[in-house]
């Protein structure tokens, strides 16, 4: 359990440095620092600056599956979660994805195996959106609403009026419904 737990508090301070600093602010002494371990014990656990953002991919991917599978216990309306999920929460959560974002686009960013991770996410939700619609089209117009909406979000665009938005997933919503049968 210890070693999870600081593997956790790595990829927590990893997290950390990214949201207030950004991508060139992170490296094994800074990440170690702030995580109160040493340079060591965070090479037990990562071997690389790379390995770290692929840990904290892998984690976030964990979170992703987790919120799938909370959508589908709920027995939640698959396209409307999407939608209203699609606007980042809080600023904090969007500091994270800009940083993720970035290091993906840095020289030393992920790995291929850390870039599949974060396909298979986007992926994940291609195939929870056209099991749920039936229709691959209107899954795949709905799949890239919501991501416009949330890089639109990233990159500090103007949301659209919430009165707007509204009749957009409305739309959606009842094109989902008539693809459904519903």
């Amino acid at each position: 359990m210890a070693a999870r737990e600081t593997r956790d508090r790595i990829l927590d301070a990893l997290q950390r440095i990214l949201v207030r600093k950004g991508t060139a602010a992170v490296t094994l002494e800074s990440v170690a620092a702030e995580a109160g371990v040493s340079k060591g014990g965070l090479l037990y656990h990562f071997r690389s600056k790379q390995a770290m953002l692929q840990g904290l991919t892998l984690r976030l991917s964990e979170d992703a599956e987790a919120e799938f599978a909370q959508a589908e216990r709920a027995g939640a309306d698959v396209v409307r979660y999407f939608l209203e999920t699609s606007l980042p929460a809080s600023d904090e959560e969007m500091a994270l994805y800009w940083s993720v974002i970035a290091a993906l686009r840095s020289a030393e960013g992920l790995s291929e195996d850390g870039t599949e991770v974060l396909a298979r996410v986007f992926g994940r939700w291609s195939e929870l959106l056209t099991d749920y619609i039936g229709d691959p089209v209107l899954a795949e117009t709905v799949r890239l609403v919501g991501d416009g909406l949330y890089l639109s979000a990233l990159s500090g665009l103007p949301h659209p009026e919430p009165e707007l938005l509204r009749r957009v997933f409305d739309r959606l919503l009842e094109q989902v419904a008539e693809a459904r049968g519903e």
